[in-house]
């Protein structure tokens, strides 16, 4: 144990404390009901309502692969699970060879249309509908302040 470790203070502690159960328990509850109602991962919704959501419901495995966070290789895990089942296809992207796009299906698009009220149903239930509109607010302000300096300090190690 170091002597200059900057220890939390009790609202310190309650804070990050409060951050962790409720990321553990709201993911657990959204990620549920999403397999219950409509069989799909929270893996698959990330990356069906990405697609959905991008010009032309394609976009490269990289630029897809750095938007969640994840490495090429567990999103080309993903991925092929997710093709096998029709909801994607993977073709060459048509200016280089070496890079592939990801492009969503129609079995895609109409799982995600299935999908998506469900989900946002239960994103209010468990966590929207339990907020004032000021703590909302302030939420998402504490959340995006966060966002924008970690991505900012990944961006300066890499």
């Amino acid at each position: 144990m170091t002597e200059d470790a900057r220890w939390l203070d009790e609202t310190e502690a309650r804070a990050w404390l409060g951050y962790r159960r409720m990321f553990l328990l709201l993911n657990r509850e959204v990620a549920r009901d999403l397999a219950q109602e409509c069989g799909l991962s929270e893996a698959d919704y990330d990356v069906l309502s990405n697609l959905s959501g991008a010009p032309g419901a394609s976009i490269r495995l990289t630029t897809l692969a750095a938007h969640l966070k994840w490495s090429k290789s567990r999103l080309s895990h993903q991925l092929t699970r997710m093709q096998q089942r029709g909801l994607i296809s993977r073709q060459e992207h048509p200016s280089d060879g070496r890079g592939a796009v990801i492009v969503l299906t129609g079995e895609g698009l109409r799982t995600i249309e299935e999908a998506a009220p469900g989900h946002v149903a239960s994103v209010r239930r468990h966590f929207i509908d339990l907020l004032t509109p000021r703590e909302l607010a302030a939420f998402g302000d504490i959340a995006w302040t966060v966002v924008d300096r970690l991505d900012e300090a990944a961006r300066e190690t890499s």
